[in-house]
């Protein structure tokens, strides 16, 4: 089952990626921004559950479509980029089986524990 749903999670990766070639930004845009949604780990500095809630918040697909729609709604290619990264980044994550976390640990989530072989 974690297969299938590794399939799925790369197909919506590749969609986000097919978004975004619909918009006008160098390719380049979407590698340099990528990885900027895990800034919001900096609550783990914090605590576990303050860390928790800012990663989930970021890392929820719902948010990420939220933000794509604003985009298009008020015809804004930088909020539509936005949401298009919010939502290649959680599909990345969860490709790598790295989940909405729970308060308390990073390893564990909703997808498991990470470093767990299984």
């Amino acid at each position: 089952m974690k297969s299938i749903i590794k399939l799925e999670e790369a197909a919506m990766f590749l969609f986000s990626i097919y978004l975004f070639n619909q918009l006008n930004f160098a390719w380049w845009w979407f590698p340099a921004l990528i990885l900027l949604p895990d800034l919001s780990m900096i609550g783990y500095l914090i605590s576990t559950k303050a860390g928790a809630i800012c990663y989930n918040f970021v890392h929820h697909k719902a948010l990420a479509l939220l933000v794509y729609a604003a985009g298009i709604y008020f015809i804004s290619p930088v909020i539509q980029l936005t949401g298009i990264i919010l939502f290649a980044h959680s599909n990345m994550d969860r490709v790598f089986g790295y989940g909405l976390k729970y308060f308390d640990s990073f390893q564990n989530t909703h997808l498991g524990r990470i470093g767990n072989k299984e």
